[in-house]
């Protein structure tokens, strides 16, 4: 879409645009925006104005019958914070989409909250899972959560009680900016109620004990497993080793209960994964234990390696717990590395041992044997240490440019 540009422009929710933004408003040949947005705007005579298009998957479509227009868009606030500014510049490009922003409702919540910026996390759950509320839960946190609409504190109420910060006080900022702005305080345990007006800022004071570590090595009984797990010390050995970082991708092949590709995805929100898993049982266990750990944004792949890793996207880490033994799968995920990408394998069973110990003989990378063992009751007043099987862990680095 070469031949198209736009200049969003941020509205607050009195209709209120600053000089310089109104000019743009004014000079627009084509002026776009919610239905709302433009109902705040007098007339503009010769202005073309189209609201967004449902679904917004034609965009394009509607963009391309204004190419070489001057073409003005209208957002709520920031047009980067969760609105149309984002979508359209990964459409079009950061060259052909100018941004000129008004105050934030984020920036209106902590206002009205008193939070200071850096002391306060956003989540968005503006069409998404509001699941990955989890991830951000501590004790004494500060949260601005975007809603989804005014069903989202209800949702959100739910989630705090079961994830063990039912104690969490929740304020309803509602139409901030606007002539109707409001302020719903709504206390631990009592029932949100349903009149709640659709547009709005939840602000969360997060209270309780539930499991908040971002440190890999969650307990084995945070996941729903049925034996196929990556045990929790062998678990902290390998995500050490494959070193999440914002923006990398993981395969996690022959997933089990999706432990490893959870806690990469807890590492950081900009973190991205796939689990590759041939049970459909499995499968669906690991899709609830990353909603239940605040990462429903896990993909889940079901079949097997090395077939089903075709057409995923190249990862930048893979980890391979299971079925390392299939023929061809460790060259596969070796060739399918990106630069600096690095791959981690375990085998329990002779024959995955003698695998890893030739791939690491012909290609590097580092060889460990962890053995762990846990003291056990051994009967009257007795313990003694108890021996988990002995896991053999092959690292190894992409470290040459193709």
């Amino acid at each position: 879409m070469g031949g198209v540009s736009v200049t969003v422009v941020g509205i607050g929710a009195d209709g209120h645009l600053p000089p310089a933004s109104a000019a743009l408003v004014a000079e627009a040949e084509v002026l776009l925006g919610g239905e709302r947005h433009l109902a705040l705007l007098p007339d503009v005579a010769g202005q073309v104005r189209a609201p967004w298009p449902r679904p917004m998957s034609s965009l394009p479509t509607l963009l391309g019958e204004h190419e070489g227009r001057r073409v003005v868009a209208l957002a709520s606030g920031d047009p980067l914070v969760s609105g149309i500014g984002t979508t359209l510049i990964r459409l079009l490009g950061p060259d052909a989409v100018t941004v000129v922003p008004a105050v934030s409702s984020v920036a209106l919540a902590r206002a009205r909250m008193g939070w200071p910026a850096e002391e306060t996390t956003v989540v968005s759950l503006v069409g998404r899972d509001p699941d990955a509320v989890r991830r951000e839960l501590a004790h004494g946190r500060r949260l601005l959560v975007l809603s989804s609409d005014e069903t989202t504190p209800a949702s959100v109420a739910a989630l705090l009680a079961d994830a063990g910060f039912g104690a969490t006080a929740m304020t309803v900022l509602g139409d901030l900016g606007g002539a109707s702005e409001s302020r719903i305080d709504l206390a631990p345990g009592v029932p949100v109620p349903r009149d709640l007006p659709r547009l709005h800022v939840l602000a969360l004071e997060v209270a309780g004990a539930g499991p908040a570590s971002w440190a890999p090595g969650l307990p084995d009984d945070a996941f729903e497993h049925d034996g196929q797990l990556t045990k929790r010390d062998l678990r902290a050995s390998a995500l050490a080793r494959l070193a999440p970082r914002p923006g990398d991708h993981l395969w996690d092949v022959g997933a089990g209960a999706g432990s490893v590709a959870i806690e990469w995805l807890r590492a950081h929100p900009l973190t991205t994964a796939t689990a590759v898993e041939a049970d459909p049982e499995r499968a669906a266990r690991i899709r609830r234990n990353a909603g239940r750990l605040g990462v429903p944004r896990l993909e889940v792949v079901e079949g097997r390696a090395p077939e089903a890793l075709a057409g995923l996207p190249a990862p930048d880490a893979v980890f391979v717990g299971g079925g390392a033994t299939a023929d061809g799968l460790l060259d596969l995920c070796r060739e399918r590395l990106a630069p600096g990408g690095r791959l981690v394998a375990h085998g329990v069973t002779l024959e995955t041992e003698r695998l890893l110990v030739d791939a690491c003989h012909a290609h590097g990378g580092e060889l460990s044997r962890l053995s762990v063992e846990h003291v056990t009751p051994l009967g009257g007043r007795f313990t003694g240490w108890t021996p988990a099987r002995a896991v053999v862990q092959w690292a190894w680095t992409e470290e040459t440019p193709r």
